[in-house]
């Protein structure tokens, strides 16, 4: 056999080792010696000393050793280097078998890049004295164009390569497979903004993520990485400096799943963007669900509306003669009695503390009737109970009943303003909501116009003017944008110091009409109290509806009046139309406060009306009113509290409610010894 015959073979082998590949690969040998591998390789007598050099030592062979001779294939976890062929000669064997070996002792180092296609020489013609002529052939071979780069392009490549290869063996070592699997169950829960565009990366990172750590040799790990980091392409090899692996790489460290998904949306998500569901987990659930088992507290969880019959004589206020017959017969005619009572000290009164009306005038009384007014209806209020009447408490108070207040918050409109990243704290505020029954699709715009002229509206949304004024929350598709799909506007005030003095005059302008059936609601807050307005009528294109007019000044602060002619229009909530009277049934202090218990979270005052009948799904607990041992699985809380619905009972307590802590008045006509009006202030 000659040398061409050996060189042919390689050719042959090589081109079979690139048709199921789109990369060679290089490994870190030096060149030198793996030259001189190749000349030492030959058995004695097989490379004798031609003229000056040996018959296989010339520079083009020298050349493609050099440049090529380390090139080897990856495949499916398999290494094929350019000398891994039978040639069936035992001289040039030797040699290709000490080649392979040496070449395969050392690491990959780089994918394989050229911007010459062609290597080595195919062969050369050398005419002697005697006038014939020698032809030499040489190792060669012609890569095909896909493996060929631009000139100049060839570090860059390299680098690249190289980088997306480290950085996806630090992702496979520094991500656990358990962070990847919480993040791919909150993408299914629909629970991770934008998690959808991560579904088919992470799913397909988890899969290599399982195979990199099956495997158990440190060599055949890094042949692994080089091979599928091609395979996955830039996004998921270099997963770990994307949004979601600054996620993934908190979830495996510990940070507190919540807080790590905080991170990701700041990073991702507009700033009032409000994720559409409570973080959880498969695991989270797991771990809430035995720590219930073990604390005897699964039946606690389903929940219903109370009635008369749950609740005792000690934990009432006040109750009318009906209720009482229920909770303890004459026991208020008792009370009633035993009090003494001047009636003069009620003649002249007209307004009176929440505490001074517990502590003096409902032992007196025999009947109260309260105002409902339309800026009460976000005020309406439930107890909840227990379906199980003997359940332990989850509360952090000795019972285990809890409220709800209308649409499962204290202040809906407020509480729908800041789920859209506004604010609600300052010293004025000009709210809008509309679409609550999804018949009203327009573009409804908050306006203001201030003192001196300045409008505040949504051509400088998010601006602060220099009173502080600033429009922070601006809704054009309320089925697009909105939660639910119940729309918001807000505009606030944040400092009296810089807000110029005179009128503030807001109103509501329609943008875009889109057949509405409906009209919107609005609240003015100032001083602690919130002034609500209903406007029940559908906006035509362009029409501007005047809500109320604010007056500043330094010295007597702020008024209102109020513009909207619907505002004082009676509306129907849960079964009663507003601004009329009702009988109280009962008169309570929230469950945080029965039995004597004080300083669990803030006093409220609950005043059930007869005929009040919740026609919502609230929730069956809070997050906030859990035991502490509880409060380590709240976000698994949170989303039992809003799919374990609370039973309907047609005879329910619910009415109005008002916390100690927030300013706010009723009106309420007594009968007793003394029958009067009086405002109630909280």
């Amino acid at each position: 056999m000659n040398f061409k015959q050996f060189r042919d073979s390689m050719q042959s082998h090589i081109t079979e080792m690139l048709k199921d590949v789109t990369h060679l690969f290089v490994v870190g040998v030096d060149k030198d010696l793996l030259w001189n591998t190749y000349l030492e390789s030959f058995p004695e007598g097989t490379n004798m000393k031609y003229r000056e050099r040996r018959e296989y030592d010339c520079s083009a062979c020298r050349h493609f050793v050099k440049t090529f001779g380390n090139v080897v294939k990856l495949k499916d976890g398999k290494i094929t280097t350019i000398w891994d062929f039978d040639i069936g000669h035992a001289a040039f064997q030797t040699v290709i078998n000490k080649m392979a070996q040496f070449v395969r002792r050392a690491a990959i180092t780089d994918v394989f890049v050229t911007s010459e296609r062609t290597h080595g020489m195919d062969k050369n013609h050398e005419e002697h004295e005697d006038g014939s002529v020698m032809t030499w052939h040489h190792f060669y071979f012609k890569l095909p164009p896909t493996f060929v780069v631009k000139k100049g392009d060839e570090g860059t490549r390299r680098g690249q390569f190289r980088d997306s290869k480290n950085v996806f063996q630090r992702s496979l070592e520094e991500i656990s497979q358990d962070a990847v699997e919480t993040v791919l169950e909150l993408i299914a829960q629909n629970s991770l903004y934008k998690g959808e565009e991560w579904e088919a990366v992470l799913k397909k990172f988890l899969q290599y993520h399982r195979m990199y750590h099956r495997l158990t040799h440190d060599e055949i790990k890094d042949w692994y990485v080089w091979e599928k980091s091609l395979e996955a392409g830039p996004a998921l090899s270099r997963i770990r400096n994307h949004s979601i692996g600054v996620l993934l790489t908190d979830v495996t460290t510990g940070v507190d799943l919540d807080e790590a998904v905080k991170r990701y949306e700041k990073i991702v998500a507009p700033s009032n963007y409000k994720r559409p569901k409570a973080i959880y987990t498969k695991k989270m659930i797991a771990d809430a669900e035995a720590k219930l088992t073990e604390l005897g507290l699964l039946e606690s969880l389903p929940r219903r509306f109370a009635v008369l019959d749950d609740i005792t004589v000690n934990n009432i206020l006040f109750a009318d003669r009906d209720a009482a017959k229920r909770l303890a017969g004459s026991v208020f005619d008792d009370m009633a009695q035993g009090v003494a009572v001047n009636p003069k000290s009620f003649s002249k009164v007209e307004e009176i503390s929440a505490e001074d009306f517990v502590k003096d005038v409902l032992p007196t009384v025999k009947r109260v009737e309260v105002l409902f007014e339309n800026r009460l209806v976000p005020n309406r209020v439930s107890l909840i109970a227990p379906q199980a009447s003997n359940s332990k408490t989850l509360f952090k108070w000795g019972n285990p009943f809890s409220w709800a207040y209308a649409g499962n918050i204290t202040d809906s409109m407020k509480e729908r303003v800041k789920a859209m990243g506004g604010r609600v704290d300052g010293v004025l505020r000009f709210s809008i909501q509309w679409n609550e029954e999804g018949d009203n699709n327009n573009d409804l715009d908050a306006h203001c116009i201030e003192p001196g002229g300045n409008e505040i509206f949504y051509v400088n949304k998010m601006h602060v003017h220099p009173s502080t004024g600033m429009l922070d929350v601006d809704i054009i598709v309320p089925t697009q944008q909105a939660r639910g799909g119940v729309a918001v506007e807000n505009i606030i005030w944040t400092d009296t110091k810089r807000m110029p003095p005179g009128r503030y005059q807001m109103f509501v302008h329609c943008f875009a009409s889109r057949g509405a059936r409906s009209g919107f609601t609005a609240e003015v807050e100032f001083d602690g109290e919130v002034h609500s307005f209903s406007y029940n009528k559908p906006l035509r294109q362009g029409e501007r509806i005047h809500v109320a007019e604010v007056t500043y000044t330094a010295k007597e602060g702020f008024s209102i009046k109020e513009l909207v002619p619907s505002s004082t229009a009676s509306r129907k909530a849960w079964g009663l139309d507003t601004n009329q009277f009702y009988p109280a049934s009962v008169i309570m202090y929230s469950p945080n406060y029965w039995d004597d218990q004080k300083g669990i979270g803030h006093r409220h005052y609950f005043f059930m009306l007869n005929g009040s009948v919740n026609d919502e799904l609230p929730n069956g607990f809070f997050n906030e009113y859990l035991r502490e041992d509880l409060a380590v699985h709240k976000r698994v809380f949170e989303a039992l509290g809003s799919r374990m619905r609370v039973v309907d009972a047609a005879d329910q307590l619910s009415g109005l409610g008002f916390s100690a802590t927030k300013r706010n008045s009723v009106v309420v006509k007594v009968e007793g010894h003394v029958n009067r009006t009086l405002k109630v202030n909280f």
